[in-house]
């Protein structure tokens, strides 16, 4: 009979029911853990892409000096043509922004200089033919936004895989000579002709300042690196 007590005892217990709670608890950190680690990759990543972008930056931007030096040296070896355009060579005697009529039309060198809602001047913008082919069809803005594409470049060296384009422009009114003051109008440096003897006092018959040096010279160089970076430059020189 104690026998049979003990099972029936043992029989009418009550059994704890199963619960899950520490595993919903794993699940959640698990998860948690997941999702930080997909971020923490993320970042990683875009910073090496961060850290990449600069480095061809850098790296084009240095490229861009050599291609200035290299306009540079073409200006020096051909100062007896200076006064008329070459477009083959990617030189304009002028600035291309001045019209016959006295007019004035935009030059915009990188085609981002365009804003929807500026004036309508803006609109009638000319670019620069950056492309290989110079097929005068500038891809790189959009269609309608500017009335010519027909300024040409001049390839220059590939440097580390960087490809190389410039343009030259003297900054003067227009093609001719630089020191035809009657029908052309040129930047150049003012130099100072010496002090004044009445203690600052001016006579009309010696100018203070005066212009003898040549006019300046534009020089723009686009540069096409890795990931199709594009970086800028301009260089503004003078040649006595």
């Amino acid at each position: 009979m104690e026998f049979g007590k003990d099972t029936m005892t043992k029989k009418n217990l009550p059994r704890r029911g199963q619960r899950g709670v520490s595993l919903l608890f794993a699940l959640i950190a698990l998860v948690a853990l997941s999702l930080a680690t997909l971020a923490l990759v993320r970042t990683v990543d875009t910073g090496a892409l961060m850290l990449g972008n600069i480095g061809f930056k850098q790296d084009a931007t240095v490229t861009a000096d050599q291609t200035a030096r290299e306009a540079l040296a073409w200006v020096k070896n051909n100062t007896a043509s200076l006064d008329d355009d070459a477009p083959a060579s990617g030189y304009y005697a002028s600035t291309r922004e001045v019209n016959a009529d006295k007019s004035f039309t935009p030059v915009d060198v990188t085609g981002q200089q365009y804003d929807p809602a500026a004036s309508a001047l803006y609109r009638t913008r000319r670019l620069v033919d950056w492309s290989e082919a110079q097929d005068g069809a500038c891809p790189y803005a959009t269609s309608g936004t500017y009335s010519t594409c027909a300024i040409k470049s001049a390839a220059g060296a590939t440097i580390n895989g960087n490809k190389t384009r410039y343009v030259i422009f003297r900054l003067c009114a227009a093609t001719g000579s630089a020191n035809d003051e009657l029908n052309n109008s040129c930047s150049k440096p003012l130099n100072s002709n010496g002090g004044a003897s009445g203690r600052g006092a001016l006579a009309y018959g010696s100018a203070r300042f005066a212009s003898t040096s040549g006019a300046y010279y534009r020089i723009v160089v686009r540069v096409l690196g890795a990931r199709n970076t594009v970086s800028y430059t301009e260089t503004i020189a003078n040649f006595e």
